[in-house]
């Protein structure tokens, strides 16, 4: 039995100081993370309502929302920055949640160029960047083959979007943190952060410094526990985290989870395969456990925010889990990113230029090339509606900007004449039978049918009384095919509301509140101006 001696007390001490240290470190860190993202909401809060339609427009088609998230990871190379932009995005409102997917998408494939580009500094020894290659791009191929089944899902029938929303009500019916809430144990990041804004005023100098926040904070993290670790020694790094399949994926999920980046940690099994040390085939489940574990910093920062932004998070886990449950469990699927990358390997050897030219083609021209052929012509109208309510009348103008050959637009909503800024931003999506305004869902479908939902109020039904063949508003002004919805809250149900809903032009042809069977509320569209 050893003894204590206080030779060995004293030499235990500077340990045990460097864990007391690192620890505090990675607190602060985390502080300095939520900080900046509390930072950035207030700050796109701050911008108001143009700079939230800005955003709305370039993403609202899923495609070059897609490649822009591909873009902005490749360039910044930091996937948990880029998710945890997008959810504070969301959070602000200035992006809706079937926008922000794709985007989430978009990064997935972005983090993946760390490593490949990690591959590309084998080139002058042959066999070794064959397999440098392999093991680099297999993370690609897993995320692009996962975006080409997901993506076509999310933009058909909104698969991860919907699906996601479901279990944010579920799991979630209240955020869990809130970073205003801090103030009340002695953080106070929320009174620092609208301290910040309104001294500071300038609104692009607020996106970059909490930019920088941001991704310094990351970069912060990553750094110390990287340190703390030993994951800078690829000999222990093998040892530790190699040696069964179950425990190597929970190693990757937990490691990439703990320093935010699934690029340093898939990074670091790039040389290890390209030496032999450890096979491609037992490195996969480390990578699958990677790309899991990166989706923590966004649920993280999602649970501080709107229910929304816990969706767009659950997203981001649910892409990633389907991925990993096709790619590593499936018998035969997930053998084709494996053989995928070992071909690339293999041309590699012949063309040493392969790999660098595979890098500029995914990353940045294909992409590029995309957003620029996906560039949509917007139509713009201008609706008028008239607002009856006591007996009292008034108008207000709402701007509706939609993509040519697309069933996307957002609506802004002007409450009075020749107003500076748009009350009100919201997005408006139809896909078959299916439109959402405003995040309120109208299903087309035959009178009587009724669905039950639950928003900010409540429990609701809401049922189809009647299909109109037409309803005239206004001399002139007749709109075909007009749906009659009735929503009513279980809470209240002498009050309900009804909405006409122009299922060709997806137009709220007129909106009722009925209050004991009297309508106490009337807003109608009563003049459409194409400008």
């Amino acid at each position: 039995m050893s003894e204590i001696t206080p030779d060995s007390v004293g030499s235990q001490t500077p340990r045990w100081s460097s864990y007391a240290r690192n620890t505090a470190f990675v607190l602060l860190a985390l502080v300095i993370f939520l900080f900046g993202l509390e930072l950035m909401l207030s700050t796109l809060q701050h911008l108001g309502k143009p700079a939230a339609e800005a955003i709305i427009l370039a993403t609202s088609n899923p495609f070059t929302a897609l490649f822009i998230g591909l873009l902005i990871t490749a360039i910044i190379q930091s996937s948990t920055a880029t998710t945890s932009m997008t959810v504070a995005l969301v959070a602000s409102g200035s992006l809706t949640l079937e926008s922000a997917v794709p985007i989430v998408m978009g990064a997935n494939i972005g983090t993946t160029i760390t490593s490949t580009i990690v591959s590309l500094g084998f080139l002058p020894r042959k066999k070794e960047f064959r397999r440098a290659v392999a093991a680099g791009t297999y993370h690609d191929f897993f995320n692009i083959l996962t975006v080409v089944i997901l993506f076509p899902l999310e933009y058909y029938f909104h698969f991860l979007s919907f699906l996601s929303r479901k279990l944010a009500i579920t799991l979630f019916h209240q955020p869990w943190l809130s970073a205003k809430g801090f103030a009340h144990i002695g953080l106070g990041l929320g009174t620092i952060t609208d301290a910040l804004v309104s001294l500071i005023g300038n609104g692009f100098v607020l996106i970059v410094l909490s930019l920088v926040i941001l991704f310094g904070s990351i970069l912060f993290f990553r750094k110390v526990l990287t340190s703390q670790l030993g994951l800078g020694s690829s000999d222990r790094f093998q040892r530790f985290f190699f040696q069964k399949p179950l425990k190597s994926f929970a190693w990757g999920a937990l490691t990439t989870a703990a320093i935010r980046s699934s690029s340093v940690t898939t990074s670091l099994v790039v040389p290890l395969v390209a030496k032999k040390v450890v096979k491609l085939r037992s490195a996969v489940p480390f990578i699958l456990g990677a790309n899991l574990g990166t989706t923590f910093s966004a649920l993280l920062a999602a649970l501080m925010n709107s229910q929304t932004a816990i969706s767009i998070a659950l997203a981001h886990v649910l892409f990633n889990l389907i991925g990993v449950l096709l790619f590593g469990l499936t018998p035969y699927i997930r053998e084709i990113p494996v053989q995928l990358a070992q071909r690339l390997g293999r041309l590699t050897l012949r063309y040493r230029l392969a790999g660098l030219l595979y890098l500029l083609l995914s990353f940045f021209f294909i992409p590029f090339s995309l957003i620029y052929f996906n560039r949509d012509a917007v139509a713009v109208t201008e609706l008028t509606y008239q607002r009856i309510e006591n007996n009292h009348r008034s108008f207000f103008t709402v701007i509706a900007k939609t993509f040519e050959n697309q069933s996307v637009s957002t609506r802004s909503v002007y409450d009075e004449e020749n107003a500076a800024e748009p009350s009100q931003i919201y997005s408006v999506y139809r896909k078959n039978n299916v439109l959402i305004i405003n995040n309120e869902l109208f299903e087309m479908n035959k009178p009587g049918f009724c669905r039950d939902g639950e928003d900010a109020q409540g429990k609701f039904r809401m049922c189809i009384r009647e299909i109109m063949p037409s309803l005239t508003t206004n001399p002139g002004q007749t709109f075909a095919s007009v749906f009659v919805f009735e929503k009513t809250h279980d809470a209240d149900p002498a009050q309900s509301t009804w909405y006409y809903i122009g299922a060709e032009d997806n137009l709220v042809v007129r909106r009722e509140r009925r209050q004991s069977g009297q309508t106490v509320l009337v807003e109608e569209l009563i003049a459409a101006k194409r400008k």
